[in-house]
């Protein structure tokens, strides 16, 4: 393996993996691999032994549901699909939990759909919920919410989804465990002279044509969904890494070597969200903040309430906002954790006073510094 892979990968300090079904079901009998996960659960303990924080995107849940509701092989009805993952997801839960139980690792399930990741609120949310939760020690596994989406409204794949919540997290390396150990120029099943490509620093439009189209038995994407889900990762400063998962303790096997692409991130994680926050979103109000207030934002700290002195503007709970110091110089832009109703309820109140003012427990800050961007330096 080309060190740059190792590099990465030991260097990441927030790792998405995404597992896919044909990897965690036996295409034989429907049933779990409970080894082959109990294996997995080995590697993210040595992964947050060293520090780390880890998030999975599990596929299974479906695979898992159709065998237990007795559904035939072949392509699902949606309503087939749904009841399959209302099904399956609770024997999915229940079999990640067993695989880090035993390490004294606590999982939480996280349910998405697309809309949580298009609408600013729920994008704040989610990633509000999922960074309190790896920073607390426990391993969220993500799904897309099956149960309710449409085929109009849905991520599609979990690729996807992996990459979505690695930009929703600032992640810096995304895995893509799969049947695949990466990109060929070729198909390698039908072509034997079909080389490997280890390192792929731009998406170009060669590398989109060499993608294949067609998935395994019981995944719904292929090495198409794979290039679309790097250029989001990319894009957004994390490193994605396609690998070879069917063998047990992948994640090991990649550290010692094992073959597997890499696909370069364009910028840093940091890099990559300040940009867009600076130059995407149109600001929707203003906060006025104290000399204390904004000597903590210099110094890389959150926007407590009691910093603020004045709320300007009428906006909602994700919009965008500047924030100016008392000479009226906007400082910084922010994603505001509050609407303009509650947040000037709380301007001036300590933290714990939140919730008394407002009748529920809030944010500890209205502007957190992983959705602000400084337009002043010190």
């Amino acid at each position: 393996m080309n060190n740059l892979h190792l590099d990465n990968l030991k260097n990441a300090k927030k790792i998405v993996i995404k597992i896919g079904s044909s990897l965690l079901i036996d295409t034989a009998d429907g049933q779990l691999r409970q080894a082959w996960l109990d294996a997995l659960g080995q590697d993210v303990t040595a992964l947050i032994a060293q520090g780390k924080q880890v998030i999975i995107v599990s596929s299974g849940a479906i695979a898992l549901g159709r065998a237990k509701a007795g559904f035939v092989k072949g392509k699902l009805k949606l309503e087939q699909s749904q009841a399959a993952a209302a099904i399956g997801q609770i024997a999915l839960a229940k079999a990640y939990e067993n695989a880090f139980i035993q390490h004294n690792i606590q999982v939480a399930q996280v349910l998405l759909s697309l809309e949580d990741s298009e609408n600013r609120k729920r994008y704040i949310n989610a990633t509000n919920t999922l960074n309190t939760l790896t920073s607390l020690g426990f391993v969220p596994i993500i799904n897309e919410n099956d149960t309710i989406a449409t085929t109009e409204i849905r991520f599609g794949d979990n690729d996807r989804l992996a990459a979505r919540v690695a930009s929703m997290v600032s992640a810096d390396m995304l895995i893509l465990l799969s049947d695949v150990d990466g990109l060929y120029n070729a198909n390698p099943q039908t072509d034997k002279d079909a080389e490997h490509i280890p390192v792929i620093k731009n998406i170009t439009t060669e590398i989109q044509k060499v993608a294949g189209s067609r998935g395994s038995d019981y995944g719904t994407g292929g090495m198409v969904t794979k290039i679309l889900a790097a250029q989001i990762a990319t894009e957004s400063g994390c490193n994605m890494l396609i690998a070879d998962g069917r063998a047990n303790n992948p994640i090991n096997a990649i550290l010692n070597g094992s073959k597997s692409s890499i696909f370069l991130a364009q910028n840093t994680p940091t890099a990559a969200r300040k940009k867009w926050l600076n130059a995407t979103l149109e600001p929707k109000g203003t906060l006025t903040i104290d000399k204390g207030a904004e000597n903590a934002l210099l110094n890389g700290k959150s926007l407590l309430s009691a910093g603020v002195t004045k709320v300007t503007g009428n906006f909602d709970n994700g919009d965008t906002l500047d924030i100016q110091n008392l000479s009226g110089m906007v400082i910084a832009h922010g994603l505001t954790n509050y609407d303009s109703k509650d947040a000037k309820q709380i301007i001036g109140k300590k933290s714990h006073e939140i919730a008394d003012i407002l009748g529920y427990a809030g944010r500890t800050n209205i502007v957190h510094r992983n959705n602000l961007v400084l337009t002043k330096s010190k």
